[in-house]
């Protein structure tokens, strides 16, 4: 009898956390400390303004210093970073898109000073990790772009092209199907606008290198993807996307190494499902979703990081990291998962699911493809992830999708977990902002500035031409240049850009429920009372650019009958007040999910009383149950969190604290709150 076990275990994945925050000294001794307990390999979180390209004293930096990341902002905080860390041994993964060359030729530089005995090329040659990279999914879901679509998608054919051939270990873009779903993929959307994304990037390399080496391109090729509660489901995206991937290259790049067509893949477990309500229930959903990207062999993660059951509350402290990563080791180590071939090979289910799901995937990379592509149908996947997310939000609000804690099974004890004085999160110190500035000052002070000028002329040079980008920013980070100098270049050469927002296209709602329609009939009485129709703005101040929220809200107030000006993400102060006051809104709704919001929402308040613009201002995203008073005390109206999950219920609260800072709330008959966020008369 043939033994159903494998002849010796599988090695484990990789094991990574995703990680990074305040400073790079800081951010290196929780490095080392991780990788003490037993994690394989280095997930880099960068903060915001890294992560678009801007130094810690840019106005748009603002608030946003180290607070969801770690500011790198020249060579020497690379350096820091990486501190005794064996960059020719070390598998690191670098969540970075925009300024993807950027981080990739500073961390090549560190490299080389760490081994300076040692041939640079051969430095290279042995790095192993992988750059995110991946722009498209930064316009449709995650916001963090810089530049115009047509120059981002050079500078990701040119890091392919340098990487191929200089580091040949280095995965230089995960195509990136993580951010959708957390946008509002349904499975069958993240499997096509994934492939849909990594034709247009092979594409472009295909312009970049010489035809003989695109099969080397081909399986440098990696994936990031999410997994989430419905695990069984999510394995059959993971074998679909695996069919369409080899499927791609043997039929259009024409690849026929069976290791290069192999579909690779690392995972983030799901975030969008973890709550704030009752987070303890996080933990159990993270271990299921590690099991959609682990139990079956043929379509197993080759790395996984999983979030902590804290991150609906804002940033995981060192502890709540250990307790992510002693979940993968226990899968790995302790149970039997790696004793075996593949368990769902033969299932009649599991092999119905991938056909199906392969059946809407190719359907919908169709639609993509009659749109010119992914670079051109970038207007169109926006508004259908608006639209996904809408209903899913709906389904929730309905009670047809239930959400443990959130709307079914909501009587609770007081949580241990969040009973401590630090609210069960860290908090990164205010001071962390001026300490970067100084020490950027000092930076700048003691280089030698002629080499930075021809450096970054050099830089302006190559990016007004058609060479490849890499060289000239690996001579920028030697001779000392700033992340904001490198981008602030690229910038004059290549224009700005503005993503869609997805909202204006988004289809009018079919929702007829009552709860619509008493909100509905509310705006109306309000702006027959006011003699002018309700207008919100909703706005999202600062570099975060996780805006499924923001426009939610937008999408449904247009939906109740408000007038809605939703300019996008990635606003200063100063530009919220001045479109407040030249739009004439009643109120402001202001969203942040970095941890910048007792920095940026006083600010805008400040801007708003200079302009002389009295409207109610209310805040929604991530934010400790402690920081809701100094917010009420800055002349917030409302604070909304992830808990506060009926959208509903907030529209009719807008619409109250409307009516009731313009006098008009008994004349409209606005009936008392219902659930939401306000006390009965806070308008700030």
């Amino acid at each position: 009898m043939t033994s159903p076990r494998l002849p010796k275990p599988d090695r484990p994945w990789l094991m990574r956390t995703y990680a990074g925050h305040s400073t790079a000294k800081a951010s290196n001794e929780l490095y080392r400390g991780n990788l003490a307990k037993g994690q394989t390999g280095l997930s880099v979180a960068f903060d915001l303004p890294t992560q678009t390209g801007y130094d810690p004293d840019d106005t748009l930096a603002r608030g946003e210093v180290g607070k969801v990341g770690v500011p790198v902002s020249h060579i020497g905080d690379m350096r820091v970073l990486m501190d005794g860390i064996p960059l020719e041994t070390m598998n690191t993964s670098m969540t970075i898109n925009a300024v993807a060359a950027w981080m990739l030729s500073m961390y090549i530089v560190a490299a080389e000073e760490q081994d300076a005995d040692t041939d640079p090329e051969e430095v290279q040659r042995r790095l192993q990790g992988t750059t995110q990279n991946d722009i498209i999914k930064e316009f449709l879901a995650r916001g963090t772009y810089a530049f115009p679509p047509g120059p981002s998608m050079r500078l990701i054919a040119d890091m392919i092209a340098y990487t191929v051939e200089h580091v040949p270990k280095w995965n230089p873009i995960n195509i990136c199907s993580y951010h959708l779903q957390e946008a509002g993929a349904t499975p069958v959307q993240e499997i096509a606008y994934a492939m849909s994304n990594a034709i247009a990037v092979l594409d472009a390399a295909a312009e970049r290198v010489d035809p003989s080496v695109m099969p080397k391109v081909f399986a440098r090729i990696s994936f990031f993807v999410n997994a989430g509660v419905r695990f069984i489901e999510e394995h059959a995206k993971l074998r679909a996307m695996g069919v369409l991937w080899e499927a791609l290259g043997r039929d259009r790049y024409g690849i026929t190494d069976e290791k290069a067509l192999r579909f690779r893949y690392g995972v983030q477990v799901n975030s969008l499902g973890l709550t704030e309500a009752q987070p303890e229930n996080n933990v159990q959903r993270i271990v299921l979703e590690a099991l959609a990207v682990t139990l079956g062999r043929n379509a197993r993660a080759r790395a996984l990081q999983l979030p902590a059951w804290n991150e609906a509350l804002g940033l995981p402290r060192a502890w709540d990291q250990q307790w992510a990563l002693r979940i993968q080791q226990v899968l790995a180590f302790e149970t039997d998962l790696l004793e075996y071939p593949d368990i769902f090979e033969g299932s009649v289910v599991m092999e119905g699911l991938v056909e199906e799901l392969l059946e809407g995937a190719r359907a919908e990379m169709a639609v993509v493809a009659e749109h010119g592509g992914a670079v051109e149908a970038v207007d169109y996947m926006k508004s259908s992830l608006v639209e996904s997310h809408r209903e899913r939000i709906a389904r929730i609000e309905k009670h047809e999708l239930t959400v443990v804690g959130i709307n079914k099974y909501t009587e609770t004890e007081p949580s241990p977990l969040t009973a401590a004085g630090d609210g069960g999160i860290m908090t990164v110190d205010h001071a962390v902002e001026e300490q970067a500035k100084t020490a950027l000052a000092e930076w700048r002070a003691g280089r030698d500035q002629v080499a930075v000028d021809a450096a970054l002329t050099r830089l302006a040079e190559v990016a007004a031409s058609d060479e490849n980008i890499m060289p000239a920013s690996i001579d920028a980070a030697r001779a000392g240049v700033t992340t904001g100098e490198w981008a602030k270049t690229l910038r004059a050469a290549f224009g700005e850009y503005r993503g869609p927002t997805g909202v204006g296209e988004a289809a009018s709602t079919t929702d007829r429920s009552a709860e619509l329609e008493q909100v509905q009939a509310e705006v109306e009485r309000v702006s027959e009372a006011m003699g002018r129709r309700i207008k919100i703005l909703v706005g999202k101040p600062g570099l975060d650019g996780h805006s499924n929220g923001a426009e939610q809200i937008a999408v449904r107030a247009r939906d109740v009958g408000m007038d809605v000006v939703y300019e996008g993400i990635r606003l200063t102060p100063e530009q919220i007040a001045r479109s407040a006051e030249q739009e004439g809104v009643h109120v402001i709704g202001l969203s942040i999910l970095s941890g910048s919001h007792l920095e940026l929402i006083p600010a805008v308040i400040q801007e708003l009383r200079d302009k002389g613009v009295e409207v109610p201002v209310i805040v929604g995203g991530i934010i400790p149950e402690a920081d809701a008073q100094p917010l009420a005390d800055a002349g917030v109206a409302g604070v909304y969190t992830p808990k506060d999950f009926d959208i509903s219920v907030i529209m009719a609260d807008i619409v109250r604290i409307v009516a009731e800072a313009n006098g008009v709330l008994d004349e409209a008959d606005v009936p008392a709150p219902t659930g939401g966020s306000i006390e009965a008369g806070a308008t700030g």
